[in-house]
């Protein structure tokens, strides 16, 4: 199935065709948002050679006048293999339609919204015709009945006409496009980038990324490059605000030589207020008593990391590296 943009955004076109996903474009040209000191010319020009198939309106009241404008837009440069003129069905679009097809040029027949209507721009040699879905819903049809129509049609009799669906609403539209084996669709840019997404797969990604990091980044590169430090001769009330500056609800307790002694959490100061109220913020570091403090190697990996904490059911790590203190790693430093 043919994927076409819909849109009158030149910044959006260019983004969508960056990313390699649609075949070609549809939009009225005139209609484009575009730098004022780009005219009308230089714009067709432009998105001819941007995408391999471009969809352009050939306007006129009578057939004659919509083939003349159909040639004028050739004479500017564009070519007549890539490009696909838009036509209103009607009894002028149809004949127009004729006359362009027996040149060799294809034509878009637009705003089909029956069988009958698909059958006669078949006949007349319309190399697509454009359904739009959204809009045959808004006028009460069965939108998906009459695209199952017309693909039958051109199947059963042998028509080369590709059945395009137009007016797409949402990805459940595509969804449908797809079950039905409807040959072209016109997406607008939003819709196309919401194909990709889906809150499982989204769910999946980020595991996958997550447990990725977690076997491949060892611990000294995920530390935010925070080491808060307090010393034996401080107070509670100085670690308290170590605590803060750091943002990891831990200090290490170091001694005078640097060795570390312990690790003092936000847990521990909840406790000391519960038991002795606000007169413990002068208490020294040095009149508690501290666990065995535990650690990781900073060349280990994060998956090393992760299996500490939840066996120790902390949520920080001192990070060593050379037997010196470099940092603490949190247990929000693995995502």
């Amino acid at each position: 199935m043919e994927l076409f943009l819909e849109s009158h955004d030149l910044k959006e076109i260019e983004e969508a065709f960056k990313s390699g996903i649609p075949a070609g474009l549809t939009a009225s040209v005139a209609f484009i948002n575009r730098p004022a000191s780009t005219d009308e010319t230089a714009l067709l020009l432009k998105l001819a050679k941007m995408c391999s198939i471009i969809q352009i309106d050939a306007l006129g009241e009578m057939a004659e006048s919509i083939v003349h404008d159909a040639h004028r837009l050739l004479d500017l440069g564009i070519s007549p293999e890539t490009t696909v003129f838009r036509i209103p069905v009607s009894m002028e679009g149809i004949k127009a339609c004729r006359i362009l097809s027996k040149e060799g040029l294809k034509v878009n027949i637009q705003s089909v919204f029956t069988l009958q209507q698909a059958y006669v721009a078949m006949q007349a040699g319309a190399a697509y015709i454009s359904i739009p879905a959204g809009r045959l819903q808004d006028h009460g049809y069965d939108s998906q009945h009459v695209l199952e129509q017309c693909v039958s049609c051109a199947h059963t009799y042998g028509y080369q006409t590709r059945i395009m669906m137009t007016s797409v609403r949402s990805s459940d539209f595509v969804r449908s496009a797809i079950q039905m084996g409807v040959q072209a669709i016109a997406l607008p840019w939003n819709i196309i980038r919401g194909l990709t997404e889906n809150d499982y797969t989204k769910a999946s990604n980020q595991q996958f990324f997550e447990n990725t990091r977690l076997m491949t980044v060892q611990v000294k590169d995920a530390l935010r490059g925070i080491n808060p430090v307090v010393y034996l001769t401080d107070n509670i009330l100085d670690a308290v605000v170590q605590m803060s500056q750091g943002g990891l609800g831990a200090v290490a307790v170091l001694d005078e030589n640097q060795k570390v002694k312990g690790v003092f959490t936000d847990g521990d100061l909840r406790r000391l207020l519960q038991n002795g109220g606000k007169d413990i913020l002068q208490m020294k570091m040095g009149e508690m008593q501290f666990k065995s403090p535990i650690s990781i190697e900073s060349g280990a990996y994060l998956n090393d990391a992760a299996r500490i904490l939840k066996e120790k059911r902390i949520d920080n790590l001192l990070v060593i590296d050379n037997g010196k203190l470099i940092g603490m790693l949190d247990i929000q430093d693995l995502s």
